[in-house]
């Protein structure tokens, strides 16, 4: 069955997670962790994509990032076939590590944005790892506060400020809020979802979508999520912000 065609971002930012095969560790020591930031910023270089954010957890991986001119699907080929090679020498094993396609969420707003960097730098946090977001090393949350040729770190600080950065991150983000956190699993797949869509909306396209009224999306929108269609789908199926797939 063909794959959906993954939803573009207006802004060329996206919230991108990698999970272990699994669900299964990937980082087992700190030579794991520093091997996978060598392969991301090599990448980088050739790619010339931004790195807004990021964070290595044990099992998986939360990064910020902004397409340069190289498309995210030859980028995350790079960073895949390099990690993997470097990886399965260094434990002496072959196969996979990640699990299935990387995911990749749109960024289109401001408000997500800053949403979604606080949500990637609190993960230690919320995994009971560390107390504050300072105290966790494989995160860029440190890069914030000194001189960084890796994390581009000027987009969000032009936005918020160095002491409004530091004091959001004192606060604890709501999950809700983000895409990815939503806990429950849908019983609708991205295939249900989409033709879930095309009935409700009358075989309507993305860019039909983007050019109705407001009130006429949010009325689809609700009855896409009385159908069980989660936020993530909605937002990938209509290109709409998470403010207006929320119903706001």
């Amino acid at each position: 069955m063909a794959r959906l065609q993954r939803m573009k971002s207006a802004t060329g930012i996206y919230h991108i997670m990698l999970r272990g095969i699994n669900k299964q560790q990937v980082f087992f020591n700190d030579d794991d962790y520093y091997m996978f930031l060598q392969v991301l910023s090599r990448a980088k270089t050739i790619s010339g994509f931004k790195l807004h954010a990021y964070c290595l957890m044990s099992n998986h991986i939360h990064l910020l990032i902004q397409e340069g001119e190289e498309p995210l699907s030859k980028v995350f080929k790079r960073i895949g076939d390099s990690f993997v090679y470097r990886y399965n020498e260094k434990h002496d094993r072959c196969g996979a590590i990640f699990q299935g396609r990387y995911k990749s969420i749109p960024v289109n707003d401001d408000e997500y944005y800053i949403t979604v960097l606080r949500y990637i730098h609190q993960n230690p946090i919320k995994a009971g790892i560390v107390e504050k977001c300072s105290d966790y090393e494989f995160s860029s949350y440190n890069a914030y506060f000194s001189k960084s040729d890796f994390v581009n770190t000027g987009f969000a600080l032009e936005l918020i400020g160095v002491d409004q950065f530091e004091r959001i991150h004192t606060e604890q983000v709501d999950d809700n809020k983000v895409n990815l956190g939503e806990k429950a699993v849908s019983k609708v797949s991205d295939d249900e979802a989409a033709s879930i869509f095309k009935s409700i909306t009358g075989g309507k396209s993305e860019d039909d979508f983007k050019n109705m009224p407001k009130d006429m999306k949010i009325a689809y929108i609700k009855q896409l999520r009385s159908q069980g269609l989660t936020i993530t789908q909605v937002i990938n199926l209509t290109g709409v912000s998470q403010r207006t797939a929320e119903g706001r």
